[in-house]
């Protein structure tokens, strides 16, 4: 009995002594007994495919040496409005490995705070101030000769790039990570000689799906991606960072320097940009050392993907100004070239369910500003909006067309071209300039919109985007690339640059000059043209009144259900949109430049009165029932959508006639724009003032009897329609009149305006009218006044219908974030 226990209890301690070995407890076993049996995978980071537990063993050979580490969204959701688009990249963190006993934390310094000093306790005093951040820790499972191996599979399986609250935000649901439905990924996990690269096929899972996700996801209650982990070497020491001008645009870095002596900034700021040299820093131009290339996805099909390469090639044109000989150039990628190599700047093409935005991101060095790897997503259904408009504006599907002459497509390859430019120019640092398009088109880093010209009753394209490079990219590639000789004073020169490019008459401003609704610079904007606003606005309005005169059955090619008619139609009825919003800002407006002292930039001045006037006058033309109404040939052509042809109700204007064609839909989406822009609440605020310092300026009081007189105060039309148009853009005004005198955000005195002028429009409602339809109108304004004068809880105004997206029908959303193209 005693031996049969003696050899029972030893055969257990030889079972545990075995399982020991392998826990990550014991470090006494070496890593090649370790990982005997395992895929061995060397590279940047060496690691192991442990296949039967479904294990990625790390090997760190190399203890408190930065590096750099990012996510990514390898497999996308295919939802522009979620934003979890293939290619997205996360944020980059500098991070190293640091022992502590049998433990290894993933430890990320905080380069946001830094002494640049050679003291090397001025620099620790910096350190020890602010806080790290470690990313993971991980027990030590065998080591041997200084290297040690941890298990990394829990670091990768988790939801790195931030789906979860992608989600949430969107509110599409609540959703977790569930580990039980996600695991490696091997094919697309590899080391290469820079970079080390992990995929994982990670796996969400909620309840109550959003309506976006319901659209793209097989069971929208398990939404499956692929997620993706890089780990890189960072650049050696010989870039050299280069100073941010505010004048110029550029992303970049920025920290705070405590080394920095007290009468000088102690905020440091750097662009971003790609290491280039010239291979003799003495000519006037030579070819680089190291190239910029970027390469294109072989899945693009053609003809895009040859309009894709000349876009992009555009950028050589900068750089030869900025003395480099083929510095910049395009290829397809290789069939034996990983993407995910990071030696490789990378044009991707994205597929959604929606037309979406375009991204151009870069992964840069925390440390410096270096980009390291430029990488591009292009939608690719945008090119069906674009030719969609082309549609509108000169299609013809009653006449027989060649494929290869299709000047719709020829438009939409334009614009393409100007798409690729566009996001490429932000992966090599630069960010958006909306006041290009003010300059003769001076940049393709503006938003541009096509420039359609009347030509007798037609309309012409030819010209509808610029072609190549602009002017003011050339001086901006010249400021973050060109190289200097010996001996220069780089800080004198670079101002130069700039100086010049001023002297040529252009000008730098972006994302926070134009996006805002109530933004105040009257030539900041997206999807705009012309040096004028307003005098666009009547032009861009012209264009218009001759699409819809020509609007027919023709416009839709033959065997198209009818009902189809109406997504060509809403940008031709909407072709003004982005028009009254740069006019909007010339009311209230205020020019100004990034002006430096003593760089003899003008600063800031209000816009002329008269000219504020000529914006609002032009805006007023935007809300009069003969531009609202539609024409009745065109109503008739739209019948309710057949079956299986449900419209994606981004494309169509709301309704409030059921199946049927809303004729009142598109007035009011119309009206509400125009009355939504002139009567911000930033520019009525900006109204008050200005005309408080100002007198001969424009007052509230005066733009807002304007609005009366074109709207309550003006006579009904004697066409029955028209008449109800009116009417409707009088409620509209109305509501938006009690919101402002009850808006708690615009300065008191805006407040009291628009009180007086609701206090003077109820005195005149009163009066008798013949007109039942009139008569029933002015009693309803009536009471809503009377409501409004009470709590205005019980106003229950109708909701104003918002107007069918627009954005984007050009280029694309930047900074990543849910509203906007450009990753710096």
């Amino acid at each position: 009995m005693k031996k049969r226990v003696f050899a029972l209890f030893y055969l257990l301690l030889s079972a545990y002594s075995q399982i020991n070995a392998q826990s990550p407890t014991n470090t006494s076993a070496s890593i090649a007994t370790f990982t005997s049996g395992m895929e061995r995978a060397p590279g940047f980071l060496t690691y192991y495919w442990d296949a039967k537990k479904g294990k990625i063993w790390l090997e760190i050979e190399k203890f408190d040496t930065e590096f750099l580490y990012y996510p990514t969204l390898a497999q996308g959701v295919g939802s522009n409005d979620i934003g979890l688009d293939r290619g997205r990249l996360g944020q980059e963190h500098i991070v190293k490995f640091q022992r502590s006993g049998p433990k290894v934390l993933l430890i990320e310094p905080n380069y946001a705070y830094r002494a640049i000093s050679n003291d090397p306790l001025e620099r620790r005093a910096v350190e020890e101030s602010f806080a790290k951040s470690v990313h993971a820790g991980f027990d030590i499972a065998a080591e041997e000769g200084g290297k040690v191996l941890v298990d990394l599979t829990p670091f990768l399986m988790q939801d790195a790039v931030g789906a979860v609250q992608a989600i949430t935000r969107t509110k599409q649901g609540a959703f977790k990570f569930d580990p039980a439905r996600s695991a490696m990924y091997l094919p697309h996990t590899k080391s290469f000689p820079q970079n080390t690269e992990f995929e994982t096929i990670i796996t969400l899972t909620g309840d109550n799906p959003g309506a976006y996700l319901r659209e793209v996801v097989p069971t929208p209650s398990a939404v499956t991606m692929h997620q993706h982990h890089s780990f890189v070497q960072l650049p050696d020491a010989g870039y050299k960072p280069r100073l941010f001008d505010p004048r110029i645009g550029y992303g970049g870095i920025e920290y705070f320097d405590y080394a920095t002596p007290v009468s000088q900034p102690i905020m440091k700021r750097y662009i971003s940009r790609h290491r280039l040299e010239k291979k003799d820093p003495s000519a006037a131009v030579s070819e680089a050392v190291k190239p910029i290339i970027y390469y294109l996805d072989p899945g693009t099909p053609e003809p895009i993907r040859s309009a894709l390469m000349e876009g992009t090639a555009w950028w050589n044109q900068a750089f030869e100004a900025a003395g480099y000989k083929d510095a910049f150039q395009v290829k397809l990628l290789p069939a034996d070239a990983d993407p995910m190599d990071v030696r490789y700047n990378l044009v991707q093409w994205v597929h959604r369910s929606t037309r979406g935005w375009s991204y151009g991101g870069s992964i840069i060095d925390p440390r410096t500003g270096e980009i390291i790897k430029g990488k591009v997503t292009l939608g690719s259904l945008r090119v069906r909006q674009d030719y969609l408009i082309a549609q509108g504006l000169i299609g013809d599907f009653a006449s027989a067309m060649n494929p290869a002459n299709d000047p719709m497509l020829q438009m939409s390859l334009d614009r393409l071209r100007q798409l690729a430019a566009h996001e490429v120019g932000h992966t090599l640092g630069l960010p958006h300039n909306y006041i290009a398009s003010t300059q003769n088109r001076a940049s393709v880093m503006d938003y541009p919109t096509m420039v359609a010209k009347v030509k007798g009753a037609g309309i012409d394209l030819s010209d509808a985007y610029a072609k190549g490079i602009g002017t003011y990219d050339k001086w901006s590639i010249r400021y973050g690339y060109e190289q200097f000789p010996g001996g220069t004073d780089e800080k004198q020169a670079l101002d130069k640059i700039v100086v010049d490019m001023h002297k040529a008459g252009l000008t730098f401003l972006t994302d926070q000059d134009a996006r805002p609704e109530g933004s105040a610079h009257p030539g900041t904007h997206l999807w705009d043209n012309g040096a004028n606003a307003v005098d666009e606005l009547k032009r861009v309005s012209e264009v218009r009144k001759i699409a819809l005169a020509n609007f027919s059955a023709n416009k839709i090619p033959a065997g198209a259900p009818m009902a189809t008619l109406e997504e060509v139609l809403v940008p031709m009825y909407m072709f003004h949109r982005y028009q009254v919003e740069a006019a909007a800002k010339v009311v209230g407006g205020q020019t100004y430049t990034n002006a430096l002292r003593g760089d003899g930039q003008p600063v800031m001045s209000t816009v002329p009165a008269q000219e504020q006037k000529r914006a609002i006058d032009a805006l007023l033309a935007t809300i009069d029932p003969t531009f609202l109404a539609l024409p009745t040939s065109i109503m008739a052509m739209i019948p309710p959508r057949p079956f299986r042809y449900d419209p994606n109700p981004r494309e169509v204007f709301k309704r409030r006639t059921g199946i049927t064609f809303d004729p009142m839909g598109a007035p009011e989406a119309a009206a509400g724009m125009t009355l939504q822009m002139l009567l911000n609440p930033e520019r009525v605020s900006r109204l008050v003032v200005q005309s408080a310092i100002d007198p001969a300026q424009v007052s509230l009081e005066t733009m807002l009897e304007q609005l009366l007189n074109a709207t309550w105060y003006k006579a009904d039309p004697t066409d029955g329609y028209q008449a109800e148009v009116k009417r409707l853009t009088d409620k509209l005004f109305l509501q938006k009149l009690i919101e402002l005198a009850n808006n708690p955000e615009v300065t008191s005195q805006a407040r009291a305006v628009a009180l007086q002028k609701l206090d003077q429009l109820k005195s005149k409602l009163g009066a008798p009218s013949a007109n039942p339809k009139s008569a029933a109108h002015r009693l309803f304004a009536s009471d809503q006044i009377r409501r409004a004068e009470g709590n205005i809880a019980d106003l229950r105004p109708t909701s104003a219908q918002a107007p069918p997206d627009g954005a984007p029908i050009d280029p694309g959303q930047e900074w990543l974030s849910p509203d906007c193209d450009w990753k710096p």
